[in-house]
């Protein structure tokens, strides 16, 4: 570590991050698990290393489980699109998703400031509960406690969540191949600057809305039509998606090539990041997700994405490759090329 303390960029998502998780966490926790750092871990019980499961309802049929934790701490907690309650159970259920898992239960754990209002905490709950049913997830446990006055920002929540793997579905980075086709399931940024135009009350157009939403459906869908076809599956929250692009690269020690003239961003979306002077492609999303799949499906898995409410603007937004290994390219609209690295501090704080 090249800090005696804690920035606020540590929590970007970004470099800093990736730091943080490789210096001190991985140090200490790091096991074969833990150490494929994807938005989930896959707990498969057929093997030694991991405990088996007793033989018992035909939910646990299958060998794989998926297992994610994640902590919210947004600010504001409510928003254009919705609230922090909301944004716990899409990311949840978004990163047991991404393993190809069908979620299933989710805990949720309180910490809230004295001084919160009763109506807005009913507001957060009745979110997680219409989150939760849109989904198809129950919430099985939980744990609340309250702190001082100034000793929190009004609400943070954590959630765990478990799903099932399906047998012969295999999603990870290590399978990404050359030729493999990128797609994003729509427009990006759409988060993060709606967080930052309710925050800082830019007073820009309404129409600036989160995308939280929980993708299990669509995932479901996708499976069901390509399967092992799908490489990998990564929603860019945290550091956008050029932090996920640069994650994919540097787990298959290959290179991704993209094009600025395909991946979708909304005029306003594209309008607040030119007068701030940010970038859409690290801007961070709720409601999105990156598929890596084999080339001869492209068409397929885009067409079917289409047709789902979460998929309507899809695009095939580039291809990987070999060289340069471990990197992401961008061809721009003029022809020329930019590296898209892995962004170092952070845009926007507490957008998730």
């Amino acid at each position: 570590m090249k800090f005696d303390k804690i920035l606020l960029s540590h929590g970007s998502g970004g470099r800093l991050s990736q730091d943080l998780i490789q210096d001190i966490f991985l140090k200490d926790f790091g096991n074969e698990i833990l150490d494929e750092l994807n938005d989930s871990a896959v707990l498969d019980f057929s093997v030694p290393s991991v405990p088996s499961v007793p033989s018992g309802p035909s939910c646990l049929s299958c060998s794989r489980l998926s297992f994610t934790t994640d902590a919210y701490v947004v600010s504001p907690i409510f928003f254009p699109g919705g609230d922090i309650g909301r944004l716990s159970v899409c990311g949840t259920v978004n990163d047991l998703s991404m393993m190809g898992a069908k979620p299933l239960y989710l805990s949720v754990s309180f910490i809230i400031e004295e001084g919160l209002g009763i109506e807005e905490l009913k507001a957060i709950s009745r979110s997680i509960k219409e989150a939760a049913d849109e989904a198809g997830v129950k919430i099985v446990c939980g744990d609340t406690k309250v702190v001082g006055k100034g000793m929190a920002d009004r609400v943070f929540i954590t959630t765990s969540g478990v799903g099932l793997i399906p047998d012969g579905i295999d999603i990870s980075p290590r399978r990404i191949c050359p030729g493999d086709s990128v797609i994003i399931s729509g427009s990006i940024g759409d988060h993060g600057i709606a967080i930052l135009s309710q925050r800082e009350g830019l007073g820009f157009s309404s129409s600036l809305v989160s995308d939280a939403a929980p993708l299990n459906h669509l995932v479901a869908s996708m499976l069901d039509e390509v399967g092992n076809d799908i490489h990998a599956l990564r929603d860019p929250t945290r550091g956008g998606l050029a932090t996920t692009l640069n994650e994919f690269a540097g787990r298959s020690n290959l290179s991704i090539k993209i094009y600025e003239d395909r991946i979708p961003v909304q005029d306003n979306v594209r309008a607040v990041c030119e007068l701030l002077g940010f970038d859409p492609l690290y801007i961070a999303n709720e409601g999105k997700l990156v598929a890596i799949v084999r080339n001869e499906v492209k068409d397929r898995v885009l067409a079917l994405m289409r047709k789902h409410p979460l998929g309507i603007n899809s695009a095939i937004i580039g291809e990987v490759v070999e060289k340069p290994e471990g990197l992401v390219c961008l061809i721009t609209r003029i022809g020329g090329i930019r590296v898209v690295d892995m962004i170092a501090g952070e845009q926007l704080p507490r957008i998730c």
